[in-house]
């Protein structure tokens, strides 16, 4: 079996993960998660704006959430359905980084583990793949990952100068 392209970006400390974190990163193939989640949107008018464009998910509270994984050695497609509401996302590493497309916007995010958790940090984005947007945009965009009650764990959240929070989405999944 091939090393997966989250091993690749962390290196040794992958295996420091919580087991869940493990288990979610390291198959390979096409597979499933279900869950539940909580969405909360930003409120402000330019918040509403940036997270239409985004097609980001409805406020929501205990929602059920699947996400369906294609992985594969140089690249994985996340196709999550928040209670009806999809986000689609391609991931791949370049230049050390996780790079992550969804529609018309793509990051770049740092990954580093402390203690057993994986924690992501926006280092760049782009709008249309050519639109850079300021890297000072990007310091309160994070994701969390963890594990509770032998469940993986995340909590992602984007929050943007003059705009405010864009989204912040937290639950839990377990295999299929």
């Amino acid at each position: 079996m091939s090393v997966s392209l989250f091993q690749r970006i962390l290196g040794a400390d992958f295996f420091h993960l919580a087991p869940a974190v493990k288990a979610l990163h390291i198959e390979q193939g096409d597979f499933t998660y279900t869950g539940r989640v909580n969405v909360e949107r930003g409120t402000g008018v330019l918040s509403r704006l940036c997270g239409a464009f985004a097609r980001l998910a409805p406020d929501m509270q205990d929602a059920p959430m699947t996400v369906r994984f294609t992985t594969r050695r140089d690249k994985e497609v996340w196709r999550r359905d928040f209670n009806g509401a999809p986000l689609v996302s391609t991931l791949k590493l370049k230049e050390g980084m996780l790079f992550e497309r969804m529609g018309m916007i793509s990051f770049r995010f740092y990954l580093y583990r402390v203690g057993k958790e994986l924690h992501w940090v926006g280092r760049s984005a782009r709008v249309f793949g050519v639109l850079p947007l300021p890297k000072s945009w990007l310091e309160h965009v994070r994701c969390t990952e963890s594990e509770q009650d032998e469940r993986y764990h995340f909590c992602v959240d984007a929050q943007l100068p003059i705009v405010g929070r864009l989204v912040r989405y937290e639950g839990w999944l377990e295999r299929a």
